[in-house]
């Protein structure tokens, strides 16, 4: 009988057969496929397989599989082998098949491999990820697309090892291990601390064993070593025991995870990290010892995003670790130096949860004395963003208003998101107060001749026209008449700026 061709008429679909009510005839799914002829489904395959190398890949390893694992098998390897010998760097053209076939890869061994011999899946997705560095060496994977595979393949390690039987979970594990060692910070070190957690404990114990023989065979770098393979063996050496450490949370070892945390930093211990896991162990007294060291000195960063939203969030260490100190205080019973803590707390780092908490503990008719000089201090904070922030936040616009008022020449146009948010809040009650806060930010935009941010300056002036019929007579210096017209004395030139603005 001769072989039909894909391009051959196609019979018609009997008319008897059709999708069910509801469905949309048109739309791919289980039920409007159904009603194709298998010859028509067979020429739509054939026809994209003829054209789409990574579909022919996928329909090639569904015919594979009906001859069982070791078929699929021989096309996944045959594919691995490839890649592993290529060399050649892959251009921007072929950038984008190369990516649909490596997706393809994984694929095939997902959804055809792991059915049939998830053992067999496993030793490939492993040695897939071991050419991952090969791989990404070879092209430009600016849009992360092609780590996006990888990580896939990583997920669906951890998700298939987890699923074996304990025993098989716990030695597939050990196999891991070299190429943690050799690599730490590649993709086994990532896949094997993703999988600690999924681990039983029989197997937790075993790695551990594994992994602290590891750390003693490794090359530790002597005291005053210097230079990068000094450095290398020294970052291998934390991360491995990073790795016990995971494997010591799992297991609820509190007192291996302090032991390791002081080795990896040695004199310098996250005190944070260690007083939590003693806290929640129901250890209270120690995790108090424990909060009340000395922190390790730690560099912090300020940067514009950190300004533009006040530089509220540059202290997350802090609360962190006063957050910390109170829950430890109020286990213990200890209430009253408790509820001191909150309100240095609140008094050092503005922290409105702190002063609510404060405030929610305090005896009937107290705490209406309380907010009040709660709310003085923050009026008098040295840092007036942070104090804006809290009073907009809390909210009490009243004192925000005259805040902003009262220290109108130390508003930085750098913390816009703070200074627009509080200009929408302050603008319907407080015009004036608003206002300032827009002509800072335009200020320092055209000041700085930032043209990225003219769209924002133009936005800014139109709302400060709008409001100038409410603004009394010398609430703000200058005037809005004169503060336009020295906007174009000082920024006439700036031609991206003005045609934005209806005059």
């Amino acid at each position: 009988m001769p072989r039909k061709s894909a391009t051959a008429p196609l019979k018609s679909v009997p008319s008897a057969v059709k999708p069910p009510k509801g469905t949309r005839r048109t739309t791919p799914s289980p039920e409007t496929l159904a009603a194709l002829s298998p010859d028509r489904l067979i020429g739509l395959i054939l026809g994209e397989a003829a054209h789409n190398a990574a579909f022919k890949k996928l329909v090639s390893a569904a015919l594979a599989s009906l001859q069982g694992p070791e078929a699929v098998a021989a096309i996944v390897d045959r594919r691995l082998t490839a890649l592993e010998g290529a060399r050649g760097f892959i251009d921007w053209q072929k950038r984008r098949a190369f990516t649909t076939d490596l997706g393809a890869t994984v694929t095939v061994i997902l959804t055809e491999l792991a059915t049939l011999n998830r053992a067999a899946a496993l030793e490939r997705l492993v040695r897939f990820l071991g050419g991952a560095d090969a791989v990404l060496n070879r092209v430009d994977d600016g849009s992360g697309a092609i780590q996006a595979i990888y990580e896939r393949a990583s997920e669906a390690v951890v998700a298939i090892a987890a699923d074996l039987d304990p025993d098989a979970a716990g030695l597939f594990a050990l196999t891991l291990i070299p190429r943690v060692v050799a690599d730490p910070y590649g993709p086994f070190g990532l896949l094997i601390r993703d999988l600690v957690p999924r681990l039983p404990a029989t197997a937790l114990r075993s790695l551990d064993d594994a992994f602290a023989e590891a750390v003693c065979a490794g090359a530790k770098p002597a005291d005053g070593t210097s230079g990068t393979p000094a450095i290398r063996a020294g970052l291998t050496h934390g991360n491995l025991l990073r790795i016990r450490q995971d494997i010591a949370d799992s297991r609820g070892d509190v007192d291996a995870y302090v032991a390791l945390e002081q080795a990896i930093m040695p004199g310098r211990p996250d005190v944070i990290e260690i007083a939590r896991r003693l806290l929640d162990a129901g250890r209270a007294a120690e995790a108090l010892d424990w909060i009340r060291r000395p922190a390790s000195s730690r560099g912090r960063v300020v940067t514009r995003a950190s300004l533009a939203v006040g530089d509220a969030a540059i202290d997350g260490r802090a609360r962190e670790r006063i957050a910390l100190e109170i829950r430890i205080l109020d286990a213990l019973d200890r209430r009253e130096e408790a509820q001191a803590l909150r309100w240095r707390g609140f008094e050092t780092l503005l922290d409105a949860d702190m002063l609510r908490a404060h405030l929610a503990k305090l005896p009937d008719f107290e705490d209406e004395e309380v907010w009040e000089r709660a709310l003085e201090h923050v009026s008098r904070h040295d840092d007036a963003h942070r104090a804006l922030a809290f009073l907009v936040a809390w909210p009490s616009l009243d004192r925000a208003a005259r805040l902003v008022l009262a220290r109108a020449l130390e508003w930085r146009g750098a913390a816009y998101r703070l200074l627009e948010l509080a200009a929408d809040a302050l603008e319907p009650a407080h015009p004036a107060a608003a206002a300032i806060l827009l002509r800072r930010m335009i200020d320092d935009i055209l000041g700085e001749g930032r043209s990225s941010a003219y769209p924002h300056a133009a936005r800014y002036l139109k709302a400060l026209d709008a409001m100038a019929p409410r603004l009394l007579a010398g609430a703000i210096e200058p005037a809005p008449e004169a503060y336009r017209a020295g906007l174009r004395a000082a920024h006439g030139r700036k031609y991206g700026f003005w045609p934005l603005v209806q005059d």
